[in-house]
C-alpha cells in the first residue's frame, strides 16, 4: 500500500470507548453517514482536520508506544485503503484495534483487521450503548461476544 491519507482531528486517549483498553482515537473527517443526532457533526467536513498518512500515523504511535493498547477510529470506512494501512501498522506493533461506525456493516476486507467493531447509526429515541433500547452493537470480533453491557452501570 501507498502513502494513503484521510483527515483527522488531533487523536486523544480515551477509556471508555473499547471496554478494557486504553485507546488512542481517531476522528476521521468527511463522514457521509450524517446520522440524525449526531455529536460530531462538525467531522463532516472532509476538508478540515489534518492529513493522517503513514508517516504521521507511525508517529503518533511510537509517541504512544507502552501508554495505549488500542487504536480507535470513529469513522474512515468510507476510505478503506487508507483505513485498513493504518489498521495493519498498529496490528503489526502489537495494538489492538476498533472501528466506530454508524453503518451496520462494514466490508470483510476492513474487519479482517479489527479486533472490535461498534456498528449502528445513532438514534436519539434508542440511546446509545449505555441504553439497553440501543441499536448499536458492540462487539468483540474474535469471539463474536457482544459486549454493550460492558457500557451500562452496574
Amino acid at each position: 500500500m501507498g502513502n494513503l491519507a484521510f483527515n483527522s482531528f488531533q487523536p486523544q486517549i480515551c477509556f471508555q470507548e473499547v471496554p478494557d483498553e486504553v485507546s488512542l482515537a481517531f476522528t476521521i473527517t468527511g463522514c457521509p453517514l450524517r446520522c440524525q443526532g449526531c455529536h460530531s457533526q462538525d467531522s463532516w467536513d472532509p476538508r478540515i482536520g489534518i492529513a493522517l498518512n503513514k508517516l504521521m500515523f507511525e508517529g503518533y504511535l511510537d509517541r504512544y508506544q507502552g501508554l495505549v493498547s488500542c487504536i480507535l477510529f470513529f469513522g474512515g470506512e468510507w476510505n478503506p485503503e487508507a483505513l485498513i494501512e493504518k489498521l495493519l501498522i498498529a496490528k503489526t506493533m502489537g495494538l489492538k484495534t476498533c472501528l466506530y461506525t454508524g453503518k451496520e456493516k462494514v466490508p470483510q476486507k476492513i474487519v479482517r483487521q479489527l479486533d472490535y467493531l461498534k456498528t449502528g447509526a445513532w438514534q436519539p429515541t434508542r440511546g446509545g450503548l449505555e441504553k439497553s433500547t440501543t441499536n448499536q452493537r458492540f462487539t468483540e470480533l474474535k469471539t463474536g461476544n457482544l459486549l454493550n453491557f460492558k457500557f451500562r452501570e452496574q
